[in-house]
């Protein structure tokens, strides 16, 4: 099936991709993605092959990536943000047959690689589209690396299937189609940016490329949109802007997900009146599992119902399993696929969670996040829900710090807000009342910004677990 075609076929004329200093219709990728497809073709690009990506969001980045799904190669966009060092190593274990690169964006690799705004330059003024399209459903077509909040990414491998399933799904719970307009405000090497493709391929938004470092702010006044993907710690930012509420709420929803949302930060969205659809996914589901089925009007605990073409239960020990078409194909390591499925189909999450009897799934935490403190079990999750009930606390993480009598004990780091927060010693007084002595954080570390994981705005778990076991310092 070559969507792109299709896509062309039935929204024509309709805006498709929106820049600063150009709009393409459906009709117009179909022509420019045709004639880039023949241009990897006659370098050699074959049905299979994996070609890297190593560049920021851009228009060219998203028609190489369009281009490549028609000829049948499997993209693999890079984290241009990773060090030289470790981006080496990811193209290592890929063995591309191509790597296109964005040097005029500071991307960097020490290897060989083909300059990406070139290339697409130069086959866009070609006039041949002779290519052979790709039609298999089950072909692999994406890889994509999973964050990393610990050790080596994992390169996930999802057929077209896998993507098709996953957009399908999710327009059927937030339809997005002709006249509307999605911001790419994710990377494209992420799962939430790359599957932007398939859902305006096959619904016929229109997905909107801002230049790159723009402020968040500038391209919500820049461009006329109507969806909006985030994670916390951008609608927080976002929150704080003049303005920010005001050019939220216009919009017809902004999918929230990526971590864990505080009751704060939610419920002052809601007094701005900002349509938030609360969602939970990942890599290797090809993007949502769960989404609010509408946008949400108080405190809530969920994110919302396990949408079409996916199945999720939670296992004896609490843990969130789900399998389904959007399932992926499994990771691939030194040439080979190693699947992730339990004997019974299932992918074993790592979150912790539970599904209530309406079907609304709620995500506790991370697996691995728990830690023992004497004897007990201890889900820094809980400390962080109950400090951010704290008047005056907006965000708050938490991560074990060794201690010579429990073993380990938690050590927060928070955010307050302008308005006057509790000093230290009331608030641990008011967490301890909450939930006993032993999960009270040993002490509280203030930050201003948090440290996240490179070319993502996830918290970085990792750099704060190893600042706590040197004993903790002041936040940024």
């Amino acid at each position: 099936m070559d969507i792109v075609a299709e896509a062309a076929k039935t929204f024509g004329r309709a805006p498709a991709l929106v820049t600063a200093g150009r709009i393409w219709s459906f009709a117009e990728l179909d022509a420019d993605t045709a004639r880039i497809a023949s241009t990897f073709a006659s370098a050699g690009i074959r049905q299979g092959e994996v070609v890297a990506v190593v560049a920021p969001n851009s228009p060219q980045m998203q028609l190489a990536l369009m281009a490549l799904l028609r000829i049948g190669a499997v993209a693999a966009p890079v984290n241009n943000r990773f060090p030289a060092g470790q981006i080496e190593g990811v193209l290592q274990r890929l063995v591309p047959k191509m790597t296109l690169l964005d040097p005029a964006a500071g991307s960097v690799y020490p290897g060989q690689a083909v300059d990406l705004q070139r290339f697409i330059a130069d086959a866009i003024v070609g006039n041949s589209t002779d290519f052979t399209g790709a039609t298999d459903k089950e072909r692999p077509v994406s890889v994509i690396h999973t964050s990393a909040s610990s050790g080596q990414p994992k390169a996930a491998l999802h057929s077209f299937s896998n993507h098709w399933h996953s957009a399908t799904g999710s327009a059927m719970n937030l339809p997005f189609g002709p006249g509307d307009c999605w911001l790419l405000s994710l990377p494209l090497y992420h799962v939430g940016g790359y599957s932007m493709i398939y859902k305006s391929l096959l619904g016929g938004g229109a997905i909107a490329i801002p230049p790159q470092q723009e402020p968040l702010v500038e391209s919500l006044t820049r461009f006329h949109l109507t969806h909006l993907s985030l994670v916390p710690t951008q609608l927080y930012r976002m929150l704080r802007t003049h303005h920010g509420g005001v050019l939220l709420r216009k919009l017809k929803a902004v999918l929230l997900g990526g971590s864990a949302v505080s009751a704060p930060l939610l419920e002052k969205a809601i007094r701005e009146q900002v349509p938030v659809y609360l969602t939970y996914g990942s890599t290797e589901m090809s993007t949502q599992v769960s989404t609010s089925t509408f946008p949400v009007i108080g405190p809530q605990g969920d994110s919302g119902a396990i949408l079409p073409y996916r199945e999720a239960m939670i296992a004896v020990d609490g843990e969130i399993l789900v399998k389904g078409p959007c399932l992926f194909m499994g990771y691939l390591e030194e040439g080979r696929l190693r699947t992730a499925r339990d004997e019974e189909g299932w992918f074993h999450t790592g979150d912790m969670g539970m599904i209530s009897k309406e079907g609304l799934l709620t995500v506790l935490g991370r697996k691995d996040s728990m830690f023992v403190s004497g004897g007990e079990n201890i889900h820094p999750e809980q400390i962080e829900k109950a400090l951010t009930s704290v008047p005056g606390i907006e965000e708050a993480f938490v991560v074990p710090s060794p201690d010579m009598e429990y073993g380990m004990r938690p050590m927060a780091w928070i955010r307050i807000s302008d308005a006057a927060a509790p000093d230290d010693d009331t608030i641990a007084a008011i967490v301890g009342a909450l939930l006993g002595r032993l999960k009270t954080p040993v002490s509280f570390n203030h930050v201003q910004e948090w440290v996240t994981i490179a070319g993502s705005a996830k918290i970085d778990r990792g750099w704060y677990r190893k600042l706590a076991e040197e004993g903790g310092k002041e936040g940024f």
